[in-house]
């Protein structure tokens, strides 16, 4: 597919909307989904070219860390990102949320 995969892990609904939104504004990326990976933790999805999805990234990554933890007893809201540049098709075949749906053509 040549397209990378960018992933950033957040804390909590709001954030992730934040991130997600940063991100495509950011750079020409698609936000192809996220995955609750437990709790309130939410990684989200975005593909593009590799120059973009790396911009994207390290746009909500930023975006991620600029947002106030209101509780004391609360942890950092941001948690992790990676770029994958050119998965593997083996890992796109399993990996659904990584995938383009027709619902998504219009933002590609």
């Amino acid at each position: 597919m040549g397209m990378a995969v960018g992933l950033v892990e957040v804390l909590g609904h709001p954030p992730a909307l934040s991130v997600a939104d940063t991100m495509v504004k950011a750079a020409k990326v698609t936000f192809v989904g996220y995955e609750k990976v437990s709790g309130a933790r939410l990684t989200i999805i975005i593909r593009g070219p590799v120059g973009d999805v790396k911009r994207a990234v390290e746009a909500g990554v930023e975006a991620a860390k600029k947002i106030e933890v209101l509780s004391s007893k609360d942890k950092a809201l941001f948690l992790s990102a990676t770029v994958i540049p050119r998965p593997h098709e083996n890992l796109e075949a399993i990996t659904k949320t990584m995938q383009f749906s027709s619902a998504m053509e219009q933002f590609r």
